[in-house]
């Protein structure tokens, strides 16, 4: 039996039986919008995952790596960047479902090399959500390592009130992971590499690529096309240090669909993360994940992962309560590193989704139009 059908049929008896769209009809679709995409971008590889109804479908694009010429499969490990928020957001929604930390808890609470610093008024909620008051999207050269980032944290100083403004941030979620392990007694790569991952069922997810997995770790291209791989720095793996596949993402995504399938504590951390607190511009920020009435229009997901959104300072209108239950709504999570370009999107009263993997970081825009024309298709 070939690899794939396998896959589909053992995903569509754990999530239960449904149909998508014959494959050809949506190797057309995928077929359209990758392949003018890899030529436009210089992409070498590409890997795409449709969920649709408990079903999965890989659709694999060029080379892992142009030195050795092995091809992308949906086994290929790709950096995924800032979608690895959702990660650390998942994280920390399992901590305060097992009780070693609430959302309300003030930073310093977790950490007392904090006591006595603007941390002692910002909530994890805040940091889980970019809004500490002004944090920036990257450290500071000077203290983007483990031995400095605590000591930029301790002299730093926030612009806005603590809740006022969204100000997309690595250093802020980056500090919500690291308490989060804090609150867990671990490392936060042992937290998610020994505890979150295998409890998500991910077999393939990796913070660190162990020496077994290297050969499926695909190799990245800058914008000139030269090989790069992430590098280190503060809170880089809390941030942006997965390493995943398209197999993987695509059972990820259909267990935040469908948490029922996890223990409770789980169902609880996915509960939170889908969580809505606060809007801008048409996008409700959730832990981790981000999202927007559905239907959507390809426009209003563009503008929603435009680089205003991450650059630029934008009001937080908190919403009276907590959404802790959306209806008809579109997940989603872009990522990108120097080498890697990933998207992640899913309608879960849709019962579907699409994930897209690169090993070149191109426009989110890009991404975003391939994504919005394979969910257009799926839900014809």
């Amino acid at each position: 039996m070939n690899r794939n059908v396998q896959k589909i049929l053992i995903s569509a008896l754990l999530m239960g039986a449904g149909t998508c769209m014959a494959a050809p009809d949506m190797r057309k679709v995928v077929d359209n919008s990758v392949g003018p995409l890899m030529q436009q971008q210089g992409i070498a590889g590409l890997s795409v995952a449709v969920v649709s109804k408990g079903q999965v479908q890989y659709f694999n694009y060029g080379v892992a790596s142009r030195e050795t010429q092995k091809p992308v499969t949906e086994d290929t490990l790709f950096e995924i960047g800032s979608v690895s928020k959702t990660f650390t957001a998942t994280l920390g929604g399992y901590a305060q479902a097992t009780g070693k930390l609430k959302l309300s808890d003030k930073a310093s609470e977790h950490l007392s090399a904090l006591a006595g610093t603007a941390f002692e008024r910002i909530s994890l909620l805040q940091l889980a959500t970019y809004t500490p008051g002004g944090l920036p999207l990257q450290f500071p050269d000077a203290a983007d390592s483990s031995a400095t980032m605590l000591n930029y944290f301790q002299h730093w100083k926030p612009t806005y009130a603590p809740g006022a403004q969204r100000l997309y941030s690595n250093p802020s979620i980056g500090l919500f992971g690291y308490l989060t392990a804090q609150s867990l007694g671990q490392p936060f790569n042992v937290a998610m590499e020994k505890t979150l991952l295998p409890k998500l069922g991910l077999k393939n997810t990796h913070v660190n690529v162990r020496a077994d997995k290297s050969g499926q770790y695909a190799q990245g291209y800058d914008k000139l096309q030269k090989p790069v791989r992430v590098g280190p720095g503060a809170l880089d793996s809390e941030a942006y240090g997965i390493k995943t596949s398209t197999q993987d993402l695509a059972h990820y995504v259909m267990v935040n669909m469908h948490p029922e399938t996890l223990s409770e504590p789980l169902q609880q951390a996915i509960a939170t993360t889908h969580t809505g607190y606060y809007t801008v511009n048409g996008m409700t920020q959730a832990l981790g994940w981000e999202y927007y009435p559905y239907p959507i229009t390809l426009q209003a997901l563009v503008d929603g992962n435009s680089t205003p959104m991450a650059m630029e300072p934008h009001k937080a209108e908190w919403l009276s309560s907590p959404q802790t239950q959306p209806a008809n709504v579109l997940f989603n999570k872009t990522g990108s590193t120097s080498g890697f370009g990933a998207y992640v999107a899913y309608v879960p009263s849709k019962d579907m989704g699409v994930v897209i993997l690169a090993n070149k970081n191109y426009p989110n825009a890009e991404r975003v139009k391939v994504a919005h024309a394979i969910l257009t298709a799926l839900d014809q």
